[in-house]
């Protein structure tokens, strides 16, 4: 089956509550029928249709069940010269792994802002 391609002029005619079509990563979803029913209410589809929304959409931070639900209301792509360059905001949180030798040093342990809450007080104290 071949992907149906929309051009954003066609997209951008189709603006209205009662057909709710925007742009998400150079994917083109209809979501004419979820309009009533988004948690964020109505009026953040609205405003958006006819429009690329992939920037407010990754700023809002959706889950990955809803990321599996625009599946459902997808229904094609922009032709290749309408289409912009994305960049993957996907954020790595896991932290490098730690080795052991420098999970036990002065500098990384408790020990370190003690001897400095310590060494600041003994300063005030000989200063004032």
């Amino acid at each position: 089956m071949e992907t149906k391609k929309f051009t954003r002029k066609e997209i951008a005619e189709r603006d209205t509550k009662a057909e709710t079509v925007f742009v998400i990563a150079n994917k083109v979803y209809d979501v004419t029928k979820f309009v009533d029913d988004h948690p964020g209410g109505h009026e953040i589809l609205v405003n958006t249709a006819g429009k690329d929304a992939s920037e407010q959409f990754e700023d809002v931070g959706h889950s990955l069940d809803a990321k599996e639900l625009m599946k459902k209301y997808y229904i094609g792509e922009l032709v290749d010269q309408d289409k912009r360059h994305n960049v993957d905001r996907n954020v790595n949180w896991n932290l490098p792994p730690v080795s052991e030798e420098s999970a036990n040093g002065f500098l990384t342990s408790w020990k370190f802002p003690a001897a400095l809450g310590l060494l600041l007080t003994l300063l005030y104290t000989y200063l004032f």
